[in-house]
């Protein structure tokens, strides 16, 4: 009774436990959250038909979830199954994504010349006119947040979250909408059963 499918938020433990474990006898099934949340949404299982969010998002592809493991569509349809949300790329996306900067441990150094990459990564993301950038890993997440943050931008501007805080946020804000919606009718409903008519 041993473990046979393993889900990670990481594309970095991703790939490692499915393409360098299976050398050690480690063989597993092993998804991305994004994979997840789009079977999920397609099956069913999540109900995202009051999610929704009046916003411009670009999403960025982390290295090794897409040009090391070519899962490009999975964190793009989750973002895409929100109601209002406008995807806009960035001009290097898919295969020809760019770097976060978190690469080769470059997230702990100091950049003496030049600009940070990713700096430069925010500021593409930035460029697109988005309200939100998307990510599907915690080191992406982390570098972008601090690029945007760097160029000026507070998250009431540009917010950076995981595909799933974005999807989190609309399936709340869809809550919201739907019990907005329904108080008027309670309200009335309540006047009505008190009511008495002579």
């Amino acid at each position: 009774m041993g473990v046979q499918k393993i889900i990670t938020q990481c594309p970095h433990c991703f790939n490692t436990l499915k393409n360098e474990y299976p050398q050690l006898g480690g063989n597993y099934e092993v998804i991305h959250h994004s994979q997840l949340l789009e079977d999920l949404i397609e099956s069913g299982k999540l109900d995202v038909s009051n999610a929704t969010l009046e916003e411009r998002i670009t999403y960025h592809d982390s290295c090794y979830l897409g040009r090391h493991n070519d899962v490009y569509i999975a964190p793009r349809k989750v973002v895409g199954s929100i109601k209002g949300i406008e995807i806009v790329e960035m001009p290097r996306n898919g295969t020809k994504g760019m770097c976060c900067g978190a690469g080769g441990a470059r997230m702990w150094m100091e950049e003496d010349i030049g600009t940070k990459v990713n700096d430069e990564r925010a500021r593409e993301a930035i460029a697109t006119g988005a309200t939100r950038v998307a990510t599907a890993c915690p080191f992406c997440y982390i570098m972008l947040d601090d690029g945007v943050k760097g160029a000026g931008k507070d998250e009431s501007e540009v917010k950076v979250g995981d595909i799933a805080i974005h999807l989190l946020d609309a399936i709340e804000n869809g809550e919201r909408s739907v019990a907005n919606q329904s108080a008027p009718l309670a309200a009335a409903n309540v006047m009505t059963s008190t009511t008495s008519f002579s």
